[in-house]
């Protein structure tokens, strides 16, 4: 009974449990825009990994449903808990349990976030390389359960790419680490890799080794280029600069509706009528000839192009990109979609988009990290339930991915909202076997149940 599952968790966690209607009623939602039906029976401040331990064992004895949480603010519906399930928050463990400048690694707790991190490590001349647009307020944790990418993933990796190990909590209890702390590791099976992405379903993160950078001294170049044109120009000419062998930082390409709605927000000039934006920054010690490059390239394809030495003109540049989740919240409800293309199928993607824009009578905000062909389109709407008409044409539009060479998901996860096609991309055998695995580390299907393979 509810009231049994609440009396144990009080029992051994105190005052860790919280029931109060607030923190349940935020509970239900994370940034996508959806909610859960009815609130969670608890949330439960996780301080430790005893604490997530204990938690664990007393769903496994009661058959509870558990959904681990860090800060809300994934855009799939990923870390939603509902009804009779237990709000796990890893978001009060944020310590740093050890710096390596040697070794290049950090050890960390799993509700630290991602800009809290950075300025921690800024003084040992080291970064972790993940950079979502959320990073001042998505946690190290929930980066790690979604796969999370970013701006700067086109030249140094996403998460994926930055974890050596982890420490896992089962959903009987038993604590795990997988991994190494070597830059080499080949023993066994990469269970590290199975977890990140896994979006709770397989475990309850407590801690990640994770792989460093070293701040390179030298000043980061900025490329705005404008094209006239309209977005195909653009995604054309971010396609130009990677089959020339450049490596930007970061290259993100922004349509005209996207653009208009972040000026709009800022205050900001309104920019010429279907003009898109493509902006790229270098970094390193060859940034400057790189940016010259790079700005030739796009004034050869058509772009207006201006080249920013200056850092903090190239932060204001960027924080025109990183303004866009806000900016279309001032339009409407959002569903904010997340496919991946081959990046050279990027010009196809936009006009795929183009095409359900016209069949659909909608308009489809879109931005892209152009770098790697991660394309997040915008269904806007109003109310709180998406109509039909606006997940007819996502199925369009994710379809449309598919047959391109994509995938459903470069970075969001899959979460609730897609879940309906996640067995047109991996195919049934795929599928079943996904399943299987699932049911080998929650034979009692009480871990984030509902999401990803539901």
């Amino acid at each position: 009974m509810p009231s049994d599952v609440l009396a144990r968790l009080t029992e051994q966690l105190g005052d860790r449990v919280d029931t109060s209607p607030a923190s349940l009623d935020a509970a239900r939602a994370d940034k996508s825009g959806f909610a859960a039906d009815t609130a969670p029976l608890a949330v439960v401040h996780a301080a430790s990994v005893a604490d997530v331990q204990a938690v664990m064992r007393i769903a496994t004895d009661t058959g509870t449903p558990v959904v681990p949480r860090g800060a809300g603010t994934g855009l799939a519906g990923g870390a939603n808990a509902g009804g009779g399930e237990i709000a796990l928050s890893l978001r009060g463990m944020t310590r740093i349990l050890e710096v390596r400048p040697d070794d290049l690694l950090a050890v960390v707790e799993p509700g630290i976030l991602n800009a809290d991190l950075n300025d921690a490590l800024a003084p040992h001349g080291l970064w972790w390389a993940p950079d979502p647009a959320s990073r001042a307020i998505s946690t190290v944790g929930g980066n790690i359960a979604t796969g999370a990418g970013g701006l700067l993933c086109a030249k140094y990796g996403v998460v994926r790419d930055a974890v050596l190990a982890l420490d896992v909590v089962l959903a009987d209890g038993r604590l795990i680490h997988v991994g190494h702390r070597s830059v080499k590791g080949v023993t066994g099976l990469d269970l590290t890799s199975l977890f990140i992405g896994s979006e709770g379903t397989l475990g309850v993160v407590v801690g990640a080794t994770l792989k460093l950078r070293r701040l390179v001294p030298g000043q980061s170049h900025t490329i705005a280029a404008v094209f006239p044109q309209g977005v195909r120009a653009a995604a054309e000419a971010s396609a130009a600069v990677t089959a020339a062998g450049i490596q930007p930082a970061i290259m993100e390409l922004m349509d005209a509706a996207s653009l208009a709605a972040v000026h709009a927000m800022l205050g900001l000039d309104a920019p010429s009528a279907g003009a898109a934006q493509l902006t790229v920054q270098t970094d390193g010690p060859a940034a400057a000839a790189e940016a010259d490059a790079v700005a030739e390239i796009l004034r050869s394809a058509g772009g207006e192009v201006a080249v920013s030495h200056d850092p903090a003109e190239g932060e204001r540049l960027l924080r025109i990109r990183r303004s866009m989740h806000p900016a279309i919240e001032t339009l409407g409800t959002a569903l904010i979609e997340d496919v991946s293309v081959p990046r050279s199928a990027l010009p196809a993607m936009f006009d795929e988009i183009a095409r359900v824009e016209r069949e659909y009578g909608i308009v489809i905000p879109t931005v892209a990290h152009a770098g790697d062909g991660n394309l997040h389109p915008n269904f806007v709407f109003e109310g709180d339930e998406v109509p039909d008409r606006i997940w007819a044409a996502a199925d369009d539009l994710f379809r449309a991915a598919l047959r391109l060479g994509g995938t459903l998901t470069g970075e969001h996860g899959i979460g609730l909202l897609k879940r309906r096609w996640l067995a047109d991309e991996l195919g049934d055998d795929q599928w079943r076997l996904q399943r299987d695995i699932k049911g080998v580390f929650d034979p009692q299907g009480i871990l984030n149940p509902g999401k990803v393979f539901a």
